[in-house]
């Protein structure tokens, strides 16, 4: 339900969004996008309501298809070279390594049902047990676990409604929440505890989320810069799985939708400052909050939540993490947590500062604020940020609902 409440919420909002941002810069093949983007949206709540691993990757797939002409859509050099490589990563993850990982499972377990506490316990050796789940994390590459993560800032050639699809609403969290899925119901935290195969996954998700970091403070286009900063995020959710404490699973479902109502607010101005500017590269955004505040105090109010300032929902779901980690003493995820917040706000707040503190460059056209549906949908999601804050309650019950003891 948390998936699907996400992705349906945010699919409506980017849907509103896309047909400002579609009319206002003249896009070509409106009707094959709507389409597209349609199928991508019944994929993602296919996977959301899939009883089982088996309906999951039929969905999961449909998913991925759905999406590569989204992907695609302006037919340059660039997108369809771009496309390629979202298509070979995450069909060739999917093929390669979760479809094997899927069918050992059925052999092994002589079920696919997610079912509370795992079907695998006493069925395999702890050894085999880590090789399997590192199958499975690995295999689902829409989590962009590295070095699974090429897709994502590749997929950034796409006009900014996709790139929105792919960062928020549906692509990478099918991912995480396949994640969690196979962590929780196919696994199940206890046996992973126990037999520690899961160990290793906290390792490899802090990597990812410091990595990913660091790498975007490299940046200077900003859609790059939201891309490797979706990939530090999306490992956040899978860093509160392998946690393995119940507060931590919570945490992990709360940032599925911390994250996606937060960076779609993100991904949303960067197209508001394209279509009303026509820039695209953070050095370029000088002074820009004084003749578009609407778009980057929207902004400002995602990065916040991002980084995990109150009164934002970020705070929320980072909170929950600490609490998993340091109930668990776990120090490697404290650490991780601790630094990578560091790192968020060392490439969140130098655009903020830059925005509404330095004076525009000399040259610099004047500008207004982006067509209205655009403003409405960005503003919108930026409020939906505080409000998860303000009032967690649904979110947090369905979240609590994850852990049946």
């Amino acid at each position: 339900m948390i998936f699907a409440c996400v992705a349906s919420t945010l699919w409506i909002v980017n849907s509103i969004y896309s047909i400002g941002y579609m009319r206002g810069n003249n896009e070509p093949r409106q009707t094959s996008f709507y389409v597209c983007f349609a199928i991508a949206i019944a994929g993602a709540i296919g996977v959301a309501f899939s009883a089982n691993l088996f309906t999951l990757f039929l969905f999961y797939e449909v998913l991925t298809l759905s999406t590569y002409p989204l992907v695609t859509h302006k037919a340059s050099a660039e997108a369809m070279a771009s496309g390629r490589v979202y298509l070979l990563l995450l069909l060739g993850t999917s093929m390669v390594l979760l479809l094997p990982a899927i069918v050992l499972t059925g052999v092994v377990a002589g079920t696919l049902d997610f079912t509370p506490g795992g079907i695998l316990a006493g069925r395999m050796t702890p050894t085999a047990l880590a090789v399997l789940l590192a199958v499975f994390m690995f295999g689902i590459g829409k989590a962009a676990l590295m070095p699974m993560h090429f897709w994502l800032p590749a997929a950034m050639v796409a006009p900014t409604p996709v790139s929105a699809l792919l960062h928020a609403v549906a692509v990478v969290k099918a991912g995480v929440f396949t994640v969690v899925k196979v962590i929780v119901y196919i696994f199940g935290i206890d046996l992973l505890k126990e037999t520690g195969a899961g160990d290793w996954l906290v390792y490899a998700a802090g990597f990812t989320v410091i990595t990913a970091s660091i790498v975007a403070l490299r940046q200077d286009n900003l859609k790059r810069r939201l891309a490797y900063s979706t990939v530090s995020q999306l490992s956040y959710v899978i860093l509160a799985a392998a946690i393995l404490t119940p507060i931590s699973i919570v945490g992990a479902g709360l940032h599925i939708a911390a994250h996606a109502v937060s960076k779609i607010t993100l991904f949303f101005a960067a197209g508001s400052i394209y279509t009303a500017a026509h820039l695209t590269e953070i050095s370029q955004l000088n002074g820009i909050g004084r003749r578009m505040p609407w778009t980057m105090g929207a902004f400002a109010i995602g990065a916040l939540s991002m980084i995990g300032v109150p009164p934002t929902v970020g705070f929320t779901s980072k909170w929950f993490m600490l609490t998993g980690a340091m109930s668990d003493a776990n120090w490697v995820a404290l650490g991780v947590i601790f630094v990578s917040t560091m790192l968020n706000a060392g490439y969140f707040l130098p655009i903020l500062y830059a925005a509404f503190l330095k004076e525009p460059d000399q040259g610099s056209h004047a500008h207004g604020e982006a067509p209205l549906p655009i403003v409405l949908a960005v503003c919108a999601t930026a409020a939906g940020t505080l409000l998860l804050f303000a009032f967690p309650g649904l979110v947090l019950d369905l979240a609590e609902g994850i852990i049946v003891r």
